[in-house]
């Protein structure tokens, strides 16, 4: 399903042509690609689910050029947005975004993909869509695949900050179903489809990054 994007969750302006510019993926991108470069296959083909506007695949893609990067969207002005960084940048090793409901099952006919990476979505999504993403990404991946998650998480089923804290209350109040994941269920249920921890690294801003395994 196409959730509606709770209000002060993400925010994107108007840039040049189709592009659209978020300051938080801004912000984000630095640390994220810099644990990327930490488990990030040396070639191979990489699914980013829910690329935003764009500003981090190209990123990663000029990082990573034995990589192929392919990004997907839902929405479909992110679509246009992703593509017209892509086609700015010149790079050969990204595909084009495809339109992709990462909550919705089926998505993964096979294994296709040594790298799938997930930013900032958990929390505004519900617990089934959660673990259907997770479901999915383990058939996605090829063995030996990693699959990297970013994002807000509970520890031990405790907000750890008082800016978690009203984050969270803020997207239950529009909608019960989503919030921020307890890391704890989110390794359970990665062990359940067959993913191992790889790692789990502290980020910026009380963040923490997954690095799941295929074996």
């Amino acid at each position: 399903m196409k959730r509606k994007t709770p209000e002060g969750a993400s925010f994107a302006q108007e840039a040049e042509g189709a592009m659209l510019f978020a300051p938080s993926a801004d912000r984000n991108l630095a640390p994220i690609a810099k644990e990327l470069a930490e488990i990030a296959p040396g070639t191979g083909d990489a699914l980013e689910i829910a690329s935003g506007t764009g500003q981090h695949i190209v990123a990663h893609a000029a990082a990573h050029p034995q990589v192929h990067w392919h990004p997907s969207e839902i929405d479909e002005d992110r679509i246009a947005s992703v593509n017209a960084y892509i086609a700015q940048s010149g790079l050969t090793n990204v595909s084009r975004a495809i339109e992709l409901d990462a909550t919705a099952s089926g998505w993964a006919t096979e294994p296709a993909y040594d790298l799938i990476l997930l930013s900032n979505l958990l929390h505004l999504i519900s617990d089934q869509e959660a673990q259907t993403i997770l479901t999915e990404a383990a058939l996605a991946l090829r063995s030996g695949g990693k699959f990297m998650v970013y994002g807000p998480f509970m520890r031990g089923g405790v907000l750890t900050s008082e800016g978690d804290h009203s984050f969270h209350t803020s997207l239950q109040a529009q909608d019960p179903d989503i919030g921020y994941k307890d890391d704890e269920w989110v390794q359970k249920i990665a062990a359940a489809v067959g993913l191992t921890v790889d790692r789990v690294t502290d980020m910026p801003a009380n963040n923490l990054a997954f690095t799941f395994l295929k074996p």
